[in-house]
Formats: structure tokens, C-alpha cells, sequence
């Protein structure tokens, strides 16, 4: 099978500040030095790891560096790492928006790229309008994207809206036309980033179903970018994970997708202290029925989580959010003392309090799963004043559940002082 896109040596940097670009006396360095003297590249020399967490010495930084990959025609590619890892940079230099600092990139085909929200369509023109824009981009004619339109527009499910200027449609609406466009103009390489996260959960999976469609069946290439892991599964058959712009893995999706949360594991492992203006979480950790601490449970076996919060603040009342998720990164519990209008403060008088939570590990599938916790206030409804992500985790050891007994379905309060929930 042919390739459809080779990248070799692929770097870009970028200058911080207030100043994104380089000044002419540095341009005109730069290619004094590379193209007369044959010389290296003064500024790749001095440029730092992207590390978005901390804080660096120099002003320029590798947003990609050294990144090699070849992808093979019909393959979907999930492209996945955390906010700030260069996905977005890499796709947007595949697309040609910008260009590379060096390396080479060889791309066979006409290129279609839904990058954010907006991008290629001209806000003054109707949506009508915009796809015979796009299509003209890619090198069809006319009487091409004729053929094609009524599909576009039903698809997209903004016919009432088709011959309204776009800068009067919603960030929803754009993301259902843009994609619409992007999926069924005939171009050999599909480029999406996280845009499908505007629309609505119909609207995603009809977008998956049609991006699987065009890779198994069109033949044609697919590049995905997503933090829905599941998402990601579902859709693609290998994947690159990029790190603080360095390709760390790039192999079947289910191996790059277990690289990347085990990454997160490793990241989190370790617990101190969480503070905020309002409170303090002192310790959380997992447990077994006799009260040992543990991080590995059997099919059969309840999963308690205990942990101690510190009140900082005079709220009056505050409310417990917790969800658990696991190895797709899919919530499996989610618990919130505000559903049953619990305030978990209410009686504690030293500002400390003892939260268990107990789960019938019959809700949870073998493998590792994450704890995230959060606190509310009546003060500001729906916003967490305290949050706290993958702060801790377990692992369900594979083997057979008994079904004998049925699921807890219970919530009982102990003492205030000792919160315990049941699922």
C-alpha cells in the first residue's frame, strides 16, 4: 500500500512573548547561515522542550522537534497527548496553514482540514456559498461540488439556514457545515481536530460513522484529534502519541492508547497536598472492606475511597462531586451530594471532615480506573470551587464476577462527620 503522508525531521519553534515571529535581522542570520555557509540552524540549537508546566530560561521553544512518521493510504490515525503536546501545531503544518522550521513533509493527495471552529469559510458569504468556496480551494469544479451538494446540506442539518451569511450561525452550526463540507468533497486526506466537541452527541456520532465510512470505506486518510479516548478507539486503527512535542509512540491504536494512560497513571501517582482559597485536601486514598489501604481489588471485592477535606473558608455550605473513570477515559460513577441536596459541611464545627465512599466493584470492568474529585457551593451553582483530577486510582484484577448478589443501590449517610455512599 502507498504512503500518504511521509514527515521526516519535522521541527517548528516558536519565539514567546509578546512577539510571536523573529525580527528581519534574525531572518536575514538565518539564512545567511543555513543557505550561504551550509551551517546549522542557529536558533534549533537554543530552542527548550515544550514543558507548558514549567517555567523555562530561554524565550524560544520547540513546539514539534525531530517528529518522523510515515501513515499509509486508508489509515484512520488518532493523533492524541495532553493540551499543549503539539497536535494541533502538527495538524495545522499538514495542512499548510503554517509552515515547518525544518524537515520535510511529502503529502500525496488534496488535503481537507477542519482545524477550529470557522477555519476556511469566509463569514460575509451564505453557507451555499462557502461550500462551492471550499471546493474551489480543493481543485473541483462546479459541476463536481453540484453533485455533491444536496448530500452536504442534509448532512450538515442547516438547510433552513443554507443561504444565511455563517457569521450569523452558531459555533454548533458551523462545526455541522464545516464537517459536512470537509467529509464529502472529494479529497484524499481528512484532517479533524477537537471541533466535534461543539456539536451535540447525535450530531458527533453521526460524524464518527461518516469518518469510518471514508477510511474503510472510500480508501481514504483519516487524521483524528480528540481527548474522547473512546471516540478515538472506535474510529481509528493506529495512533501517534505526541509528548511535550515528541513522538513518543506510534503503533496500533490500543497500544498507543494504553501508553498514554499509563502515562497519566505515572503522572498522578504520587499525592500531596491540594489547596485552593476555600479548601484543602489533605489525603485520599483506596481501601479494601477491613480497612487496609490497597489499590488492587478482585471482581468481588467493594472499592472504598476515603479522604479528608479541610474547610479554609466560611461557605456555608458546600457539596461533593466525584466521578470515576477508566482506561478509555469513560465516567463509569459519578456521585454528587448536591443531586440529593446534601451539604457535606453542614454539621462539621472544626473544618475538617472524613468522606468514605464504598462502590460494589461488580460496577467496574477489570483494568485501572481514576479518581477525581470536586467541591460546589451554593455561592456559585454548578462551578467547582475545589477540583482535584486523576488525584487517585485502583486497578479491578481480571477474573470472574460473581452475579450471585445484586448491586448495591443504596446512599446512606453515616455521622456527618463520616459521609459514606453506596453504589
Amino acid at each position: 500500500m502507498s504512503k500518504s503522508i511521509v514527515v521526516e525531521d519535522l521541527s517548528k519553534i516558536y519565539r514567546l512573548g509578546e512577539i510571536g515571529t523573529g525580527t528581519i535581522s534574525h531572518d536575514i542570520e538565518r539564512w545567511f547561515k543555513t543557505r550561504i555557509l551550509k551551517q546549522e540552524d542557529p536558533f534549533l540549537k537554543i530552542g527548550e522542550t515544550n514543558d507548558r508546566a514549567n517555567k523555562g530560561a530561554l524565550d524560544i521553544v520547540y513546539s514539534l522537534r525531530d517528529i518522523n512518521f510515515e501513515i499509509e493510504q486508508g489509515d484512520a490515525v488518532g493523533i492524541i497527548g495532553h493540551n499543549g503536546a503539539g497536535k494541533s501545531t502538527l495538524l495545522k503544518i499538514l495542512s499548510r496553514v503554517t509552515t515547518p522550521t525544518k524537515g520535510r513533509i511529502n503529502i500525496k493527495g488534496r488535503v481537507a482540514s477542519l482545524l477550529e471552529v470557522g477555519t476556511g469559510f469566509h463569514p460575509e458569504l451564505t453557507g451555499r456559498e462557502n461550500i462551492y468556496l471550499n471546493g474551489a480551494i480543493l481543485g473541483m469544479r462546479k459541476l463536481e461540488i453540484d453533485r455533491k451538494l444536496d448530500e452536504i446540506i442534509d448532512f450538515s442539518g442547516v438547510e433552513r439556514y443554507i443561504d444565511t451569511p455563517v457569521k450569523r450561525y452558531s459555533s454548533g452550526m458551523y462545526v455541522r457545515l464545516a464537517f459536512a463540507v470537509a467529509a464529502h468533497l472529494e479529497s484524499e486526506i481528512l484532517i479533524v481536530d477537537e471541533v466535534l466537541a461543539v456539536g451535540d452527541a447525535e450530531f458527533q456520532k453521526k460524524c464518527l460513522g461518516k469518518m469510518g465510512e471514508v477510511s474503510k470505506g472510500e480508501g481514504r486518510t483519516v487524521l483524528f484529534v480528540s481527548h474522547n479516548m473512546a471516540a478515538v478507539s472506535q474510529l481509528c486503527n493506529s495512533g501517534i502519541l505526541l509528548h511535550n512535542g515528541v513522538v513518543n509512540i506510534q503503533s496500533d491504536i490500543s497500544k498507543v492508547l494504553s501508553q498514554y494512560l499509563k502515562n497519566l497513571f505515572v503522572k498522578n501517582k504520587s499525592f500531596e497536598k491540594i489547596s485552593t482559597n476555600h479548601f484543602n485536601l489533605l489525603r485520599i486514598f483506596t481501601a479494601n472492606k477491613e480497612g487496609d489501604s490497597t489499590s488492587s481489588f478482585t471482581m468481588d471485592e467493594d472499592v472504598i475511597v476515603q479522604f479528608t477535606f479541610e474547610k479554609i473558608s466560611n461557605l456555608s455550605k458546600s457539596y461533593l462531586h466525584l466521578t470515576v473513570n477508566n482506561e478509555m477515559d469513560l465516567t463509569i460513577v459519578e456521585v454528587d451530594s448536591n443531586d440529593w441536596n446534601e451539604n457535606i459541611f453542614a454539621t462539621d464545627k472544626k473544618g475538617k471532615l472524613e468522606l468514605k465512599l464504598t462502590f460494589s466493584s461488580r460496577i467496574f470492568s477489570s483494568g485501572k480506573h481514576r479518581i477525581s474529585v470536586g467541591l460546589s457551593s451554593e455561592v456559585l451553582p454548578g462551578f467547582q470551587i475545589f477540583s482535584a483530577v486523576n488525584v487517585a486510582e485502583f486497578e479491578i484484577e481480571a477474573g470472574i464476577m460473581n452475579r450471585d448478589n445484586s448491586r448495591i443501590a443504596a446512599c446512606s449517610y453515616l455521622p456527618k462527620e463520616s459521609f459514606d455512599f453506596q453504589v
